[in-house]
């Protein structure tokens, strides 16, 4: 068998799936080692199917994490998250995406990086692309993680075990980057409230009334719906605007729409009640409506309900310090943001959410032979 192979593992966290490595199988010179990566997912793939690679040809399953040796004292290990292209030669590592975080803190215990007693473990993780530390709450039974459960996570077909997950150190600014608890757009001749809140993104938060719509939009609505999509895009480029021109040019930049509880069906065609769900949510970034809310989308709002002079705050059933059950086109994500007073501002403190994670496979992944100048 020409080629080489790597140890790894394929892990399930939240609503995405990743490769796992070690650092230290890798190339240290990093041109070489994304070079590496690509080739093991299958990427650039011109058909965006990732068939010659472990890639699934989805945005939510071609990514890559690698874990190393926390470099602090305070946390047990470090990772850092990749999305990798489908289609061209690039790997993202900016994403600050938490869901991952619970197959990270499993996959530490498994591996034998992390001593982990009987009951409820703490995984310390330092999560490099954010440049934050994360705890992971998880239960271990005969020393390994326990993965079965009855946690029901939206997106996900099968119940498991409950991940608690606690994000830290937001870095203290203001989430009001625009110094107000609501500003104003116009869209068609209308004046429309808006809140701009920046967590690990931007998001402008309005009332589903007031863009015309009721916030139990499916996303196949949205998207066959081109003259909507372009209105709302306006409406998104009209929010940017708003911004100090340090943050203008962010390209992840959502808006959202928000409206009180309601029965809807989800996409997946099930039937949601209005008692289970404190606000309904759907979004929308550049032209490309989200078919469900990740966890930089769930602390997002979970931080702007916190915010007594906000939108979502005046739409949403929810109390501060009380997770915000998020109705959203897949289902429903509750996630708990505790803020305080900063200047004239508030900042986030602290967010809290749970995931399920399961390992899918371990062994060796097999990489073929590179062109010479890409060989790590």
């Amino acid at each position: 068998m020409q080629g080489r192979k790597l140890p790894a593992v394929y892990m399930r966290g939240g609503a995405s799936k990743a490769l796992f490595l070690r650092a230290a199988d890798l190339p240290p010179d990093t041109v070489r080692r994304d070079q590496l990566l690509l080739r093991l997912m299958g990427s650039p793939d011109p058909y965006a199917r990732q068939l010659d690679g472990l890639g699934g040809g989805v945005q939510a399953s071609s990514n890559v994490v690698i874990v190393d040796d926390a470099a602090r004292i305070d946390c047990d290990v470090a990772y850092r998250l990749g999305q990798v292209a489908l289609d061209e030669p690039r790997i993202d590592w900016s994403v600050g995406d938490g869901s991952l975080a619970a197959a990270v803190a499993s996959y530490a215990i498994q591996q034998g990086l992390v001593r982990a007693d009987e009951g409820y473990a703490t995984v310390r993780i330092w999560q490099t692309n954010a440049g934050r530390q994360v705890l992971a709450q998880l239960e271990v039974r005969n020393g390994d993680v326990w993965e079965e459960g009855v946690f029901h996570e939206d997106g996900i077909p099968f119940p498991g075990a409950e991940v608690r997950l606690e994000f830290d150190d937001f870095g203290g600014r203001s989430v009001l980057p625009t110094g107000r608890d609501q500003d104003a757009i116009e869209v068609d001749g209308r004046s429309v409230p808006v809140s701009v809140i920046q967590t690990d993104q931007i998001t402008v938060y309005a009332r589903a009334a007031d863009l015309g719509l009721t916030g139990r939009e499916r996303l196949d609505q949205l998207l066959r719906n081109a003259r909507l999509q372009e209105r709302l895009e306006a409406a998104r480029q009209a929010c940017i605007n708003l911004l100090p021109r340090n943050v203008r040019g962010r390209a992840d930049t959502s808006l959202v729409w928000v409206a009180p509880p309601a029965n809807y069906r989800s996409s997946a065609g099930l039937d949601v009640s209005r008692q289970s769900v404190d606000v309904l949510a759907r979004s929308m970034q550049t032209l490309s409506a989200a078919g469900r809310f990740n966890t930089r989308h769930a602390i997002a709002l979970a931080t702007a309900a916190a915010l007594p002079g906000s939108v979502v705050a005046q739409v949403a059933r929810t109390l501060p310090g009380v997770a915000t059950r998020i109705g959203h086109a897949a289902g429903v994500h509750s996630a708990t943001a505790s803020v305080s007073r900063v200047g004239q501002g508030w900042r986030l403190d602290k967010a809290t959410l749970s995931r399920s994670a399961r390992c899918l496979m371990s062994g060796w992944v097999h990489v073929p032979e590179l062109p010479a100048a890409s060989r790590g």
